[in-house]
């Protein structure tokens, strides 16, 4: 089971080819390409929002967790 979350952000381990929203045209994903997640799909399957700089979506996909990776931005505490 994943410990990833709806609005967790997340990147792709490996590439993935995407329709970009706008223009319809096949995109490439790249392996470390971010995202955050929008929804919980299935148990192990999400739906992740792909934005540039200024926040636009440029791509949508259903993504299986296996195929992310967790990005944290604060460390966590170790009990002293």
């Amino acid at each position: 089971m994943s410990n990833i979350n709806e609005y967790d952000l997340v990147a792709l381990t490996g590439e993935k080819a995407a329709t970009h929203k706008t223009s319809l045209k096949t995109i490439q994903l790249q392996r470390g390409q971010i995202g955050t997640v929008i929804m919980l799909l299935a148990p192990e399957v999400c739906l992740v929002d792909f934005a540039d700089a200024q926040g636009n979506t440029y791509a949508m996909e259903s993504i299986p967790m296996t195929q992310l990776l967790l990005l944290h931005q604060e460390p966590i505490a170790i009990p002293a």
